[in-house]
């Protein structure tokens, strides 16, 4: 098979690997995570990509699609620190890239975590999340908007393991970042991916109210964001 057609196999694959999600405002500074030195597609690209025929499709499956977030923190009943984790699996994104696979077609290319299925081991840590940090009732959803891809080992294989960054704008509560996202996953055939992308980000970078309750007795500034994820090409 030739590189070109590899790249039309894979390189949707692996760019298509999201969990969390899409467009908004652009905020005043990019994510400690942005990587800003990498080659895209100018918008006229993109424009010329989204209008071909025969663009290339991938969706998440049904099953398989896990988002959650990761925060350290020290419960005031515990001796040692501990993960709050709350997971969801209402996840759903599509990714196009053009005909020949060289160039994603953001427009047409989202992901969206619905954040009100949250849930964690503890209801009253849940109801807390939803309502004082994550405010759900205005933003319900978390969206991302690939955009590019680096770190690719070439020849570029249609079948075994990746490793690679995913590039792509974050919104979190009308907030939009760059962030960079670290992949590792396992390509079938050219035509499946699973694996798990992780990223993090301060508070702050998405002007999120950090947790100040008397049971927490502290709570790192870092959250996590991780996704186990399936993609399958659909023709």
């Amino acid at each position: 098979m030739s590189r070109k057609n590899y790249l039309a196999l894979i390189l949707p694959l692996i760019a298509g690997v999201l969990a969390a999600c899409g467009a908004g405002p652009a905020a005043p500074t990019a994510a400690p995570t942005a990587v800003a030195d990498l080659p895209t597609a100018t918008p006229a690209a993109q424009s010329t990509a989204a209008a071909t025929t025969g663009a290339i499709r991938f969706e998440l499956t049904g099953e398989g699609n896990t988002a959650r977030y990761r925060v350290r923190e020290q419960l005031a009943s515990l001796t040692l620190p501990s993960d709050a984790v709350g997971v969801t699996s209402d996840i759903s994104g599509v990714l196009v890239l053009n005909a020949d696979g060289t160039a994603i077609v953001s427009d047409e290319s989202k992901f969206i975590v619905n954040l009100e299925g949250l849930q964690s081991d503890q209801s009253m840590r849940d109801r807390y999340v939803q309502s004082n940090i994550l405010q759900t009732r205005t933003y319900p959803t978390v969206e991302l908007v690939p955009k590019q891809i680096g770190g690719l080992d070439s020849p570029l294989t249609a079948s075994g393991e990746v490793h690679f960054q995913l590039i792509g704008d974050l919104t979190v509560q009308g907030i939009t970042r760059s962030t960079t996202w670290e992949v590792t996953g396992t390509a079938t055939d050219g035509r499946e991916l699973t694996g798990t992308a992780a990223t993090h980000f301060t508070f702050a970078d998405f002007g999120l109210n950090q947790p100040r309750v008397p049971r927490v007795l502290s709570i790192e500034d870092n959250i996590q964001l991780e996704l186990d994820f399936h993609f399958v090409r659909v023709e």
